[in-house]
């Protein structure tokens, strides 16, 4: 495997297991580690897809990045006006 396929392959390994932790009651989607787990897997799929010069997906996950980060931006916002719990 290619430094880009890790790349890849560990974004995708990040946002699926997000994904199947909260699907499984393991982990809240409006907490902190499943939204950096998104940011951190959506980023490694982007510069991946970016390092293979593949414009679909760097589109896809630089938006599910961005989202991601609003999320992020939203729930500490948040916290500190208390009106979302952990």
């Amino acid at each position: 495997m290619t430094l880009i396929d890790w790349l890849g392959s560990a974004g995708v390994f990040l946002i699926l297991l997000a994904y199947f932790l909260n699907i499984f009651n393991k982990m809240k989607k409006e907490g902190y580690p499943y939204i950096l787990m998104n940011i951190a897997g959506a980023g490694l799929a982007c510069l991946a897809s970016i390092l293979l010069k593949y414009l679909p997906f760097i589109i896809l996950e630089a938006a599910w990045t961005l989202v991601s980060m609003a999320a992020l931006v939203r729930l500490s916002l948040g916290s500190r006006s208390g009106s979302i719990e952990r």
